[in-house]
């Protein structure tokens, strides 16, 4: 038999691991037999998994094997019970890389990957393996009309929109630049009369959007078209350098905040924890983020008594 590349071993190891766990204990003849392996290449691929973990690979973040009198048994790390917080890139990308497994010889079709595949293809409204319609995200087609076409004549428009972070709306005067999608959602920028400076808007919290008779003077350099498309990975968030930081300590269970909310530093700390300082421009973002949050993140700095002063006034509705 031709030597395995790593990626070969790599899909062949994604394959084998699940199988076992879900037999509790097959014999070592009974896991080579089924995906093509003799016994000595079956153990130095699962010398491999001892090496499996995450920081700071103590006994609780690795995986762990069990061969005895030719039976073999696989035990999941501790963080293997943490449920996962994907985006749906992430989960379309999950989708994708778990559907290959299907072709290594020996993978069970109706295993436990291919039972988890396909409840993140069902969140997601995609099928295992077929081709994908991919959305732009979803923005009101009369919106995007009036926009787009307040882009191209250079025309004001009023908006009602909903501002996320501080959690108000409020009515707006724009002169519209371009009209673009990215990271899953639509979005106009343009110079705002209320704020006196260039914002961004997504179009999914503007409730209505009216073109005024009023017209404004292009700007020379106009970065995006009026209607575009950005391909690539694009800030939609741009802080001030004066937009208050929080400095917060995430526990295991929060640690997707790193990855979901652009942070500026993240330090790992002896106890597992990271610290992790972002930007927290808006008071009613922070205190969902602290609500969302609850025990598994501690404020260290930056946003005072935020959390339970939001806390607080929730229980008071609840009392109420």
């Amino acid at each position: 038999m031709a030597r395995r590349s790593a990626a070969e071993r790599l899909r062949l190891l994604l394959a084998v691991v699940p199988w076992i766990v879900a037999h509790d204990g097959p014999t070592l003849d009974e896991v080579s037999r089924r995906f093509d392996m003799t016994e000595d290449e079956l153990l130095a691929e699962l010398d491999l998994v001892f090496l499996c973990g995450v920081h700071p690979f103590t006994p609780d973040s690795l995986m762990d094997v069990v061969i005895e009198e030719g039976r073999v048994w696989i035990r999941y790390a501790d963080y293997f019970e943490r449920p996962l917080r994907l985006t749906p890139e992430e989960g379309l990308a999950l989708v994708a890389a778990g559907s290959a497994l299907a072709d290594v010889p020996g993978a069970d079709p109706n295993g436990p990957v291919a039972r988890a595949l396909a409840k993140v293809a069902a969140v997601l409204g995609v099928e295992p393996g077929e081709a994908l319609d991919i959305q732009l995200g979803s923005a009101p087609a009369e919106t995007l009309a009036t926009l787009r076409e307040a882009v191209a004549s250079h025309h004001q428009v009023e908006l009602d929109y909903y501002t996320y972070g501080r959690d108000e709306r409020s009515q707006r005067v724009i002169e519209p630049r371009a009209v673009y999608a990215a990271e899953g959602a639509w979005y106009v920028d343009g110079f705002c009369h209320r704020a006196g400076a260039d914002r961004r808007f997504r179009l999914d919290r503007i409730a209505s959007a009216t073109r005024l008779d009023t017209t404004f003077e292009a700007p020379e350099t106009v970065v995006r078209g009026p209607e575009a498309v950005v391909p690539g990975p694009v800030s939609v968030f741009d802080p001030d350098p004066d937009d208050p930081r929080v400095v917060l300590d995430l526990g295991p269970r929060a640690r997707w905040v790193a990855e979901q909310y652009p942070v500026e530093t993240a330090d790992e700390l002896a106890d597992g924890r990271l610290r992790v300082t972002l930007v927290a421009g808006e008071r009613a973002w922070l205190e969902r983020l602290l609500l969302r949050l609850g025990p598994d993140a501690e404020v260290v700095a930056g946003a005072d008594d935020v959390g339970a002063v939001a806390a607080r006034r929730v229980l008071a509705r609840y009392q109420d």
